[in-house]
């Protein structure tokens, strides 16, 4: 296809050939001829399809927000030498120019160039848009070249440690048979039963006694840390302010965790993760966080809390105090219960039992959450 300029030129030459001719002069109807094959030449000369196999590489797929990421373009000809070649690979709603050298026949190269990671979410990366271009930059020809990939723009996170119950348990604590695999906890010896595995079987009880005595073992579930990020978009009227509570709500799961202990993330609307202290749990976690956007809803984000079983530490992350009476009207439900308000306009006072941090950055977290671990 022809370029503005090619368009430009073949209209100049068309006039001028037209002229020139009417007018009985050969000049003009001669740069007339010269511009109208300089198009013609143009168009041919990116006609020929490069023979070429494209693939690229993302490293790494998952990056925190701001952190570098690049991709890595490998084009081999497999036909003859092309030159004249750009290229442009799609990034989210941003182009990344790439450049790409004269290819010889058979010959191959590899590009790299950065990737845009300013703004959280699932980035796709291509189709590869391959121009050929003529010297004189009066035609070209786009291709796509490639299979698209996924770029994964995470929220930022500080290490935060568990916080601590703020009740005692029982030593075998509750069952429950949401318990992750390895809380298992000798409870009891009782008679075997049909069905019972063999490796339960305690050998010294049963040559005591006579009779075939297995132990008797108990899920001990691990306190769930519950995080409830407000969504709803008439809560952030800066979008900074947004992400800087993804980022604290991502920080306080994955400082779960990481320990070990299963997590909760909750939205107005509805659950957005949900672990149980198992291996992977802070990919998962910071993966489902990833595509969390402003969202309207009727109901604020306390109120799913409600519905979420009662016990461990309940964590609200908010921009003002509008909702801390509905926050405290679920204390009695959680053995902690603690408000982290991103960059509020104004001043508010903590409820009774409830532990209210203002939060201007991730590293101001980070010194709060230390203070916070020890105040019970």
């Amino acid at each position: 296809m022809l370029t503005p300029l090619g368009w430009g030129t073949a209209a100049v030459s068309a006039a001028l050939y037209a002229a020139g001719w009417w007018l009985g002069y050969p000049e003009p109807a001669v740069l007339g001829v010269a511009g109208l094959a300089a198009v013609a030449a143009a168009l041919l000369w990116t006609l020929p399809r490069p023979r070429l196999a494209v693939r690229r590489d993302i490293a790494p797929v998952k990056v925190a927000r701001g952190e570098p990421a690049v991709g890595v373009l490998h084009v081999k000809n497999e036909g003859r030498a092309v030159r004249g070649l750009s290229a442009r690979d799609a990034a989210g709603p941003t182009d990344v120019a790439v450049d790409v050298p004269r290819l010889r026949s058979g010959g191959s190269r590899s590009v790299t160039y950065r990737l845009p990671t300013e703004r959280r979410g699932e980035i796709p990366v291509g189709p590869l848009r391959l121009v050929r271009s003529d010297p004189l930059r009066l035609a070209r020809r786009v291709r796509e070249y490639g299979t698209p990939r996924t770029l994964l723009v995470r929220p930022r996170t500080v290490p935060l440690a568990l916080l601590p119950s703020g009740r005692a348990h029982h030593l075998d604590g509750p069952t429950s048979d949401r318990s992750p695999a390895g809380t298992a906890t000798f409870h009891a010896l009782r008679e075997y039963v049909i069905g019972d595995e063999l490796r339960h079987i305690h050998w010294k009880s049963s040559a005591r006694t006579g009779t075939l005595m297995v132990r008797q073992l108990v899920d001990a579930s691990l306190p769930t840390t519950t995080v409830v990020l407000e969504a709803r978009p008439e809560s952030w009227p800066e979008p900074d302010d947004f992400e800087l509570a993804v980022d604290a709500a991502a920080s306080v799961a994955a400082g779960a965790a990481s320990a070990s202990f299963p997590v909760r993330v909750l939205t107005g609307a509805g659950p957005v993760a949900d672990t149980r202290g198992g291996p992977g749990d802070v990919e998962v976690v910071l993966d489902r966080l990833t595509a969390v956007a402003p969202e309207p809803g009727p109901r604020s984000a306390v109120d799913v809390v409600r519905r979420v079983p009662a016990g461990g530490s309940l964590v609200v992350i908010m921009r003002d105090g509008a909702e801390l009476g509905r926050v405290a009207s679920v204390r009695s439900r959680f053995d902690r219960v603690v408000v982290l308000r991103v960059r509020p306009a104004q001043e508010a006072s903590a409820p009774p039992g409830v532990h209210l941090v203002d939060v201007a950055d991730l590293d101001a977290l980070a010194e709060a959450w230390r203070r916070l671990g020890g105040v019970r």
